[in-house]
C-alpha cells in the first residue's frame, strides 16, 4: 500500500488505498465466537449483505484498481491467478491459487513464471476463461487511459517499460506467452521470487477482448467471480452485485459467496456508518463496512456495551507510522541528531494521541511485527515507554548542540490519527524534554503529500506512514530504502535518499529467493541493518476496530488486509 492517501485507492488501507494497515489478527473479543451471531451459528446461503462505506468503489475496472490479495468488494467480481488465503490472522497472509492450479512454477533464477489455469472456469456469460483473456487483461492495464493500478508489471516484465497497451499496440507483450488455452508464461527482466504475490493484483483478472469497452468497462466489467455487477451508480457510490450463475465453487476454494445480493452504499459519513451498524435496524442488521474504523470516542462507548463489544472485529495490517528524516537538510545530516530524536521519542504519548493502545501498538522496527514480513525484534535506540531524554541530550552535545536546538516538524492537518496534529503535538512535547524545540508546520493533505514526496522540496523532518502491497518485507523496504528507486522528478518515497550498494545488493539477492520463508528472514535482518542508520523513527502500527451488524455471521479477518473479508460473510 503506498503512502498517504493510498492511498485512498488502496485496501486500507488501502487501498489501502488505507489503506491500509500488525501482530496476529483476532476476530472480536476473546470470549466471543466471532464466527457467528444469532441463535443458529451456522452460516447459510441467501439474503442481502449491505456494505456501508465512506469512500466510493470508484474506477471499478481491474486495470485501474490498486488492490492486493483480491481486495474486498472487487474480489467478489474479479478472480486472479493467485489470491490470499481467506483465514484469520497469520494464516491469512499466505498466497494461494485462485484461477491457477498452483501459485506458479519458477525457472531456476525466478525470471520465468509459468501458470496453468484450472479447467471449467467461465465468465458470467458462460464463455470459457482462457490464458489469452488473462494476457489481455494484463495488457490493457498498460493503457494510459486505464492507469491507476500497481506499477510492478511495468517494471518487471520484459518490454513493459515501453508498452502502451493494446489500444495503441495491438501486437501485445511478447514477454507474456500463451502456448495453449490453459497456460500462461511470464518473462521478467530480473529475478522476482515474490511473483506469486504480484499475481494477486486485480491486473491479473481475465478480460474478454470482445467485451472490452475501454474506459466504460467499469460500468459493467465481465465477472469471473461469484458475483456480477448489475448496477453501478455515480462511479461506484452505489453498487449492486448479484450471483454469477456460471461461477462454480468447485473451482474456487476461497470465496464462500453466501449472500444472494451485495448492496454497496458509499459516500457516507464515518459517524453515520458506525451509528447505523451500532443500531442494526432493518437492513443495517446485515451490514458491514470495509473502510470505516471506530474512533477513540466511539470505541470507548462500544467497550462499555457488552452486546456491541461482541460485534467488533479486530484486525492488523502491514502498516507502520513513523518519523522520517531528510539527511540533506541540516541538522539531520548528522546521525547523532537523528539518534538523539530516536532516543527522545515518547511512544506512550504518541499511542495516546493515536487513540490509545486499543487502536495503536508501539513500534521500534520499521517492518510490521508479523512473521510474513520477516519481523525481527530490535530496539537500537531504546527510549523506553516515555523517552530517554538524558541519552538524547548526551548525543546532542556530541553533535555540537549542548544547548539544544530548534527544528520544524511537517505534518498533515487531516484528522487521521496518523500524520495529524495530535501526533505531531505528542512528538513536540516529548522532544522538548530533551532540549529540542519543535515548530509545527501543518499542511492540507494534498500540499502535505506533494511536499513529502518531492525530492526537491522534501522537508527535513516529517510524519509519514507506509503500508504493504502484499505481506512481505520486499514492498515495504525496497520503495523506501533502495537507492535505485529514488525519483528526482516525480513521487519519491525514499525519503532518506539512501543509496547503499550493500543494501541494494541484498534486496536483489532476496528477490531471487522463491522460498518465501527464507526470504522473510533476510528481509528482517535487512530491516535491522538499515535501522542502524536512524533514517526513520518507527512510532506505531495501527489496529483496526470495526463494527458489523448483529445479523452478520462468519467473520474472518486476515493479517493480509486487517479488515473483515466479505467473501466469507453470511447473513442467514
Amino acid at each position: 500500500m503506498r503512502q498517504s492517501s493510498v492511498i485512498a485507492r488502496r485496501v486500507a488501507a488501502a487501498s489501502v488505498s488505507l489503506v491500509v494497515a500488525a501482530g496476529a489478527a483476532a476476530c472480536g473479543p476473546k470470549d466471543n465466537d466471532a464466527k457467528s451471531s444469532g441463535g443458529d451459528s451456522q452460516p447459510h446461503k441467501g439474503g442481502t449483505l449491505t456494505v456501508l462505506n465512506s469512500n466510493p468503489q470508484s474506477d471499478f475496472d481491474p486495470a485501474r484498481l490498486y488492490t492486493s490479495g483480491g481486495g474486498n468488494v472487487p474480489s467478489l467480481v474479479f478472480r486472479t491467478l493467485t489470491t490470499r488465503n481467506r483465514e484469520d490472522g497469520a494464516a491469512g497472509a499466505e498466497v494461494v491459487p485462485d484461477l491457477a492450479t498452483d501459485t506458479g512454477r519458477p525457472s531456476e533464477n525466478a525470471t520465468v513464471w509459468t501458470y496453468t489455469l484450472k479447467k471449467g472456469l467461465k465468465f458470467e456469460d458462460g464463455t470459457p476463461i482462457t490464458s489469452a483473456d488473462v494476457k489481455y487483461g494484463i495488457e490493457r492495464s498498460f493503457a494510459a487511459e486505464l492507469s491507476g493500478g500497481a506499477p510492478y508489471l511495468r517494471d518487471w516484465l520484459i518490454g513493459g517499460a515501453d508498452y502502451q497497451g493494446p489500444y495503441k499496440d495491438k501486437k501485445g507483450l511478447d514477454s507474456i506467452e500463451t502456448p495453449d488455452a490453459l497456460t500462461i508464461v511470464f518473462h521478467l527482466n530480473k529475478p522476482e521470487g515474490e511473483f506469486p504475490y504480484l499475481a494477486t493484483q486485480t491486473q491479473f483478472t481475465p478480460v474478454p477482448k470482445a467485451k472490452d469497452t475501454g474506459t466504460k468497462y467499469e460500468e459493467h466489467p465481465v465477472s469471473s467471480g461469484p458475483y456480477k455487477v448489475v448496477k453501478n451508480e455515480n462511479d461506484g457510490e452505489r453498487l449492486t452485485l448479484e450471483r454469477n450463475t456460471h461461477w462454480s465453487a468447485s473451482t474456487d476454494a476461497e470465496r464462500k459467496a453466501y449472500p444472494d445480493t451485495i448492496d454497496v452504499r458509499s459516500g457516507l459519513d464515518s459517524s453515520v456508518i458506525n451509528q447505523r451498524l451500532s443500531s442494526s435496524q432493518g437492513a443495517d442488521a446485515t451490514a458491514v463496512t470495509t473502510d470505516t474504523n471506530l474512533g477513540p470516542a466511539e470505541l470507548a462507548k462500544v467497550t462499555g456495551d457488552k452486546a456491541l463489544a461482541s460485534r467488533v472485529g479486530t484486525g492488523h495490517f502491514g502498516y507502520t507510522n513513523y518519523l522520517a528524516f531528510n539527511p540533506k537538510v541540516k541538522p539531520f545530516d548528522n546521525p547523532k541528531v537523528r539518534q538523539a530524536i530516536s532516543y527522545a521519542i515518547d511512544r506512550s504519548s504518541v499511542i495516546n494521541a493515536a487513540g490509545g493502545s486499543s487502536l495503536a501498538e508501539p513500534a521500534t522496527t520499521y517492518l510490521p511485527n508479523q512473521k510474513s514480513f520477516g519481523y525481527t525484534p530490535y530496539d537500537l535506540f531504546p527510549a523506553g515507554a516515555s523517552g530517554n531524554a538524558a541519552k538524547a541530550r548526551e548525543l546532542l552535545a556530541q553533535a555540537g548542540h549542548k544547548n539544544g536546538l530548534t527544528i520544524t516538524l511537517t505534518h498533515s492537518n487531516s484528522k487521521d490519527f496518523e500524520t495529524s496534529p495530535e501526533i505531531a503535538t505528542a512528538v513536540q512535547d516529548a522532544l522538548k524534554k530533551a532540549g529540542i524545540t519543535v515548530k509545527l508546520q501543518g499542511l492540507e493533505e494534498n500540499d502535505y503529500s506533494d511536499k513529502i514526496h518531492s525530492a526537491k522540496n522534501e522537508p527535513g523532518f516529517f510524519l509519514a506512514h507506509w503500508g504493504a502491497d502484499w505481506p512481505s518485507g520486499g514492498p515495504f523496504l525496497a520503495p523506501i530504502f533502495d537507492g535505485r528507486q529514488i525519483v528526482k522528478n516525480g513521487a519519491n518515497f525514499n525519503s532518506g535518499f539512501l543509496d547503499d550498494k550493500s543494501v541494494n545488493d541484498e534486496i536483489d539477492a532476496i528477490n531471487k529467493l522463491t522460498d518465501l520463508d527464507e526470504a522473510a528472514k533476510r528481509w528482517g535482518a535487512l530491516d535491522k541493518k538499515i535501522g542502524g542508520q536512524a533514517l526513520t523513527v518507527p512510532l506505531f502500527h495501527p489496529v483496526y476496530k470495526r463494527l458489523y451488524g448483529e445479523g452478520v455471521k462468519n467473520i474472518v479477518i486476515s493479517d493480509w488486509t486487517g479488515v473483515l473479508d466479505i467473501s466469507q460473510v453470511a447473513v442467514k
